[in-house]
């Protein structure tokens, strides 16, 4: 048995997932923490060692390679509290964790014939010793947050580069895990994986380290797959994320719907594999590397809008998935995720019209936001003070090398000021102005904001970063609206009970559509204006990708005989309309298709 459970619990943010292993672990749950803030893991490391009498001896940025060490030395913590967790469940508390568990699963089957049969506890006990697993702690990097660090105005070597060191300090802990690798392909960090023995499997085909990709489509999963393939780097799961109906940072790419991107993986899954296993193995034969006697396997999992147990086990039937993530409703579990009081009243009480895609981000990269969240309050009063932007305490995303060539993070104070100064000096109108600046002073310092709240949760000192949460749910957010105990949520999942706040909430492959013909028509709006060759190839990719995507979903729900039987008439009749609005939009695009080249 490779999983105790049929979902995991994807990394949200950057501090709402820092410890959610050290709750979870232990029931046989896996879950992800962010590697991008090194300060807050040394933070959280203190707390837990005095919390649970552990030696902690502090590791300041005058240690040599202080990045990576922090970061090893938590994950190390967290490894080794969850063991001592997970052996008093074994020994201690079996039922917890039996309890837990999906209805048919092979372990409480087992389970309940050696109760019912009167075996001695000490018999109960050797048999959980044997059998129960702990779910996996991995861990997060997006491969794009990788700033360069200077020492004393001199530029560090890459592999000082802030992913190449988190990357590091993975693979010096002694977990044994997956690295998540998110937001992209990064080739000199994925290079730099190969100096580590931990990535290459013994002659068994086990590996101590893992890597899954996060990927929005196929063709992205073989890009990357092939590329780490070729450096002797086999991929162990392939993560599918739904582009917009999620949280955090939204990839939208060319307007591939969830559904059809899973079918394809389901269609070319062996292809894929093939594909990749031939290139493989002759790299470790070039490298020296032994070649696994046992024949090599990847994962396919999925996250993204999930919200109730028939969604949840149609997808695993169906596209044939080994997990299902499920994150946002997660945010309402503090026996999981670390939320501060405030953000987590917040939550409680956000509606449809509080969740929204926003620019906030100072990746440039489209961020689900929480409206009236106290990171942009704070944001907003620098404004209205005439300060607009950050101090800029963490420089984790100081990427932008506009103006200086250590990089500055565009939602600082710094980039800022002289970014408005440059527009000053352009003479625009009243009004472009106004657009132009308030496309400037949207961006929020997030790389603080979205760590900030286990600072507050745990009453650890703010006077570095403030008090400001930034806080980034999905869409789902909406539809849930309290506060749930681990046995809650997991029933849930599971169909033992229903913690949905509403009956209205639509089906995930709906909601997807929605989100992705509101951002369709968005973008429409921006580029009317200036609407050029590239812009219109652009829309017309998206929009074809949306129509093939509803002809997939209809023709689906067409033949499904045992899913979604209730919903099915009014889920076909949703995708009709959502058609029609399609077909406008195209209308739309072809009318100023016809401006331009008639203006040309």
């Amino acid at each position: 048995m490779k999983h105790a459970h049929t979902f995991h619990i994807p990394v949200m943010g950057i501090g709402f997932t820092i410890d959610t292993p050290l709750k979870v672990a232990q029931y046989g749950m896996s879950s992800a923490i962010s590697l991008v803030d090194d300060i807050l893991l040394e933070k959280i490391r203190k707390m837990y060692c005095e919390k649970f009498e552990v030696p902690y001896k502090e590791i300041t940025n005058k240690v040599h390679d202080f990045r990576a060490k922090r970061i090893t030395s938590y994950l190390n913590l967290i490894n080794d509290l969850v063991d001592k967790k997970f052996e008093t469940i074994k020994y201690d508390n079996i039922k917890s964790y039996i309890n837990m568990l999906p209805n048919g699963a092979n372990l409480r089957v087992e389970f309940k014939k050696l109760t019912e049969n009167g075996v001695s506890i000490k018999a109960i006990k050797q048999w959980a010793s044997k059998k129960l697993i702990k779910g996996s702690i991995d861990v997060n990097i997006m491969t794009k947050v990788d700033k360069d660090n200077y020492l004393q105005n001199e530029k560090l070597p890459t592999e000082f580069n802030d992913a190449h060191a988190a990357l590091r300090g993975f693979a010096n802990s002694k977990l044994k895990s997956s690295v998540i690798l998110s937001a992209g392909m990064n080739p000199r960090l994925y290079a730099y994986m190969s100096r580590f023995e931990d990535f290459y499997p013994d002659k068994n085909g086990d590996f101590k380290k893992k890597i899954t990709l996060k990927v929005s489509d196929y063709r992205s999963a073989l890009i990357q797959g092939k590329f780490l393939a070729k450096k002797g780097l086999w991929v162990s799961e392939y993560r599918i994320e739904s582009g917009l109906n999620c949280g955090g940072h939204a990839f939208a790419t060319d307007g591939y719907l969830l559904g059809p991107v899973l079918n394809e993986f389901k269609q070319k899954r062996e292809d894929l594999k093939q594909t990749i296993e031939t290139i493989y193995k002759q790299e470790l034969i070039n490298l020296g590397h032994p070649v696994p006697v046992a024949p090599l396997s990847f994962e396919v999992s999925a996250q993204g809008g999930v919200g109730t147990q028939e969604e949840h086990d149609f997808l695993i039937k169906e596209y044939n998935l080994e997990s299902v993530g499920w994150g946002t409703p997660f945010l309402l579990v503090p026996e999981a995720t670390t939320v501060d009081n405030d953000t987590l009243n917040k939550l409680v009480k956000a509606k449809e019209e509080d969740l929204y895609l926003s620019n906030i981000s100072p990746l440039g990269i489209p961020f689900h936001n929480l409206k009236n969240n106290t990171k942009d309050l704070e944001k907003e009063r620098h404004i209205s003070k005439n300060r607009p932007g950050s101090s800029c305490p963490k420089k984790f995303v100081a990427l932008n090398k506009e103006f200086k060539e250590e990089g500055i993070c565009t939602a600082s104070r710094e980039y800022q000021h002289l970014k408005i100064k440059q527009l000053e000096s352009e003479n625009l109108s009243a009004e472009a102005f106004k657009i132009r600046y308030n496309q400037i002073t949207e961006k929020s310092c997030t790389c603080v904001g979205l760590g900030t709240s286990a600072l507050l949760a745990y009453n650890l000192d703010t006077k570095t970063e403030g008090t400001g949460v930034s806080v980034c749910p999905g869409p789902n957010m909406a539809y849930y609206s309290k506060i749930m105990s681990l046995k809650n949520i997991t029933d849930h999942i599971y169909g033992r009970d229903n913690m949905l706040s509403t009956p209205n909430r639509p089906n995930i492959f709906i909601k997807e559509l929605h989100i992705y013909l509101e951002y369709l028509k968005n973008k429409l709006d921006e580029t009317k204006a200036t609407f050029t060759k590239k812009e219109e190839k652009y829309l017309v990719t998206f929009s074809k990708n949306l129509k093939e995507g509803i002809h997939y979903y209809k023709n689906m729900f067409k033949e499904l005989k045992n899913s979604f039987n209730d919903i099915k008439e009014h889920v076909l009749l949703e995708f009709d309309k959502s058609e029609k609005t399609l077909d406008l939009i195209n209308l739309e695009i072809q009318n100023l298709r016809y401006k331009e080249s008639f203006s040309a």
